[in-house]
């Protein structure tokens, strides 16, 4: 295969587990999952489905010894076009990689930069780091990012320390830190979760501008559908530390297969000037499962209205095509669908 068709990212079978005192919890169950050069893919699900999980094990900082990769592979294609098992690599290669040519975007911005450092300093690190330039050019690109996102008189910012600013600037600060290498894979989990609208449209401008611009790639994590139709490429839906769905996002909107993925698209408000238009928000039945007492089968199945005893409380059900680019985990999803066997 032509190094243009591997994907830039290829996850595969990806097993994380955590011992605890609780007990012992599978947060990812064997996740396999694509990101093509130049797309986004959007990572979505309830809480404690695995997203974020998923990202940390990506990126080598499942936190150890109460959590540990225990399968599968993390493939990811360099600039030089080699394509190496990140889950496989010396700390010391990993970090050349990380932070370079694969960065991240925290959920917690407060609790991702360092209090005793100014926000210039933790900016310029990475790029003295990764690209070898001096202290003075270094402060330059991290001011020239401070200003891209927004941020007002971008020089001053750079001596101020994180308790000084807040928490929507730190979740810019954040971004601007990740994108000061140019990447070629930004994971970005909830990027946009303490931003207001303005600014929170601001930021994914930057990102799709970005990904215009160098071809970067993005993996983004997110609750918010409405963020997921606007920028996303292709969906894959996870629960309960499974992937569930996987299609390109029109076809993820216009025809959900997985009943879990038809429960949040009915759970989002929708404005319509058309009263007959205007329904009852859907929630999903029931909690998500506890990590430490999985249901047996499809982990979906004590919440979902099709489910059948005997079927879907038994076998697992594989990833299965469902159309082009389009694959659910559901033993019923033809039924569902009125689609024959």
């Amino acid at each position: 295969m032509s190094a243009s068709k591997v994907p830039l990212l290829s996850v595969q079978d990806l097993r994380v587990r955590f011992s605890t005192d609780e007990g012992i919890a599978d947060a990812v169950d064997g996740v396999s999952l694509e990101v093509r050069e130049g797309e986004t893919l959007a990572l979505v699900g309830e809480s404690g489905s695995g997203k974020s999980v998923s990202s940390l094990a990506i990126m080598g900082l499942v936190p150890r010894p109460v959590g540990e990769v225990i399968g599968g592979r993390v493939l990811f294609r360099g600039r030089d076009g080699e394509v190496r098992d990140l889950l496989r690599l010396p700390p010391r290669a990993l970090r050349r990689i990380r932070g370079d040519e694969i960065a991240m975007v925290f959920q917690e911005p407060m609790s991702s930069l360092n209090p005793v450092y100014t926000l210039g300093e933790q900016i310029a690190e990475t790029v003295r780091l990764h690209q070898g330039k001096d202290h003075r050019a270094a402060l330059r690109v991290a001011a020239e990012m401070l200003a891209l996102l927004g941020i007002p008189d971008p020089e001053a910012r750079l001596s101020a320390y994180p308790h000084q600013i807040s928490g929507g600037m730190a979740q810019r600060v954040m971004i601007a830190m990740a994108l000061a290498c140019r990447p070629r894979l930004l994971i970005a989990d909830e990027p946009s979760t303490a931003l207001d609208v303005t600014i929170q449209a601001q930021v994914l401008d930057l990102i799709a501008r970005m990904k215009r611009e160098i071809g970067m790639a993005v993996l983004f994590i997110t609750h918010h559908l409405g963020v997921v139709a606007e920028i996303a490429d292709r969906v894959t839906v996870m629960y309960a530390g499974r992937v569930v769905e996987q299609a390109p996002t029109a076809a993820l909107f216009a025809t959900p297969r997985m009943p879990y993925t038809q429960g949040l698209l009915r759970s989002v408000p929708r404005l319509s000037t058309d009263d007959s238009a205007r329904t009852r928000l859907e929630a999903i039945p029931g909690e998500a499962p506890n990590p430490f007492d999985q249901p047996p089968g499809c982990r979906f199945h004590p919440r979902c209205t099709h489910a059948l005893p005997g079927t879907c409380d038994n076998a697992v059900p594989g990833m299965e095509a469902c159309g082009t680019d389009h694959a659910v985990r559901c033993a019923r999803w033809r039924a569902i669908a009125g689609v024959p066997a």
